[in-house]
């Protein structure tokens, strides 16, 4: 926990240092207490934060509609992934953009992007989710958030002297939303959300095959590409053998 605050206290302190010219010292003194509470953050603290961002996220992007195919599609996935995470009740939407994207906060906010689905079957998404569930699960999204909101934190008291309030705005949490979004798992957290999917996939009897697929998918979406928002360590192909591995070893 030290060095999580020592961490978020020092990328708050960065931010502010590199405009220190032009801050008051009350805009450092405030960058400084909200970078600390990021690191404190409580586990409800959390989940109202991701409760915000997420409802940022739903104004900003285009909701499928109860009857499209893509909602039916999911609710079928949604029924075999289960509605918790962890006891965390789901919530889950489709958001209609070419994007391929999914992604889960603390709050048991899960997001998928019509792209990714046209893109996979159900059970390469049913993979998918399972990884992002496992984010939320293992703790990783707790941290994402924190680190998130630390980062506006800096940026609040940086626009401080312009008079803008401490308090969130929709522009902030928005911020926060896409700061957690475009973030990076680390290789650790990424093969740890992959073996979550596996045996969550498991333990719902859903064929595993799916999760590997998806990797594949993925690996053949990076070709050619400097980048992309499915940047993971390790890589995709290396994902994928990992699954079939245990596979292998476990069965389907």
């Amino acid at each position: 926990m030290k060095k999580l605050q020592f961490s978020l206290i020092a990328l708050g302190t960065a931010a502010l240092l590199s405009g220190c010219q032009n801050m008051n010292t009350q805009g450092l003194m405030q960058s400084g207490a909200q970078a600390f509470q990021a690191a404190t953050l409580s586990d409800s603290d959390v989940k109202a934060l991701s409760e915000e961002s997420c409802a940022a996220m739903d104004q900003k992007n285009k909701i499928a509609a109860a009857n499209s195919t893509y909602t039916k599609r999911l609710n079928k996935i949604a029924k075999a992934l289960g509605d918790t995470i962890e006891g965390t009740p789901v919530n889950y939407k489709v958001y209609e953009t070419k994007d391929v994207n999914a992604w889960a906060m603390a709050n048991g906010c899960v997001r998928v992007y019509s792209g990714l689905m046209d893109m996979m079957n159900d059970n390469e998404v049913e993979g998918v989710l399972g990884h992002e569930m496992g984010h939320v699960a293992l703790g990783h999204s707790r941290k994402r958030m924190q680190v998130a909101y630390a980062t506006v934190a800096a940026r609040t008291a940086i626009a401080s002297t312009g008079g803008i309030a401490a308090q969130l705005s929709q522009t902030q949490l928005a911020d926060i939303s896409e700061q957690f979004i475009n973030a990076q798992f680390s290789q650790k957290q990424e093969t740890a959300a992959d073996d979550f999917s596996f045996d969550l996939l498991k333990k719902r009897k859903i064929d595993t095959t799916g999760l590997a697929t998806s990797f594949d998918k993925l690996a053949d979406l990076d070709k050619g590409r400097e980048s992309s928002m499915f940047d993971s360590h390790p890589p995709s192909k290396e994902r994928a053998d990992h699954i079939r591995s245990r596979i292998a070893k476990e069965g389907k």
